[in-house]
């Protein structure tokens, strides 16, 4: 038996169980996405950015079990590498089609999460800009404090005047 036959078991069963990770990690975002158009309803953002948390762990660790896959057969951890391993697997005469087919969507997967994940942390930054904008108000900061200390960030003016006292 080779090595690729051994290891071969392993890899199906990582990249079929990442797959159905990144998908419910797709789910999360689009919860996510969802969450901030209609309201700032902070539990829920927490609760779905804790299972985010925890499914990107779980890619983390296929991640490190794919590499520790490819290093048995001596290949890189990289797309090249998966690639190799799948020619590998067709040499062999292993039945890969199905694999190829739950590695390609994985990708794509992970592709989508990518972007939704940029969009929802724009619409948190918004969001965040909009209510430390409106804290400033409150507290009789002028409406646009354009001070920037020396990393680029926005600096907060030293006095102010609170408009409202609760």
């Amino acid at each position: 038996m080779t090595m690729i036959e051994k290891t071969y078991p392993i890899t199906e069963k990582l990249i079929f169980n990442a797959l159905q990770s990144a998908q419910q990690l797709l789910q999360e975002l689009n919860h996510e996405a969802d969450a901030l158009k209609k309201s700032q309803q902070v539990e829920l953002i927490n609760n779905i950015a804790s299972n985010k948390k925890q499914l990107a762990a779980q890619l983390e660790q296929f991640n490190s079990h794919l590499a520790q896959v490819l290093s048995t057969e001596q290949l890189p951890n990289s797309q090249e590498g998966i690639k190799e391993y799948f020619r590998r697997a067709e040499t062999a005469n292993l039945p890969s089609a199905e694999l190829i087919g739950n590695w390609t969507q994985l990708m794509l997967v992970c592709a989508e999460c990518r972007n939704m994940n940029e969009q929802n942390g724009a619409g948190i930054d918004l969001l965040s800009r909009h209510t430390k904008r409106s804290l400033d108000i409150l507290k009789g900061k002028p409406e646009f404090a354009n001070t920037y200390g020396s990393d680029g960030s926005a600096q907060s003016e030293r006095y102010s005047h609170t408009l409202i006292s609760v």
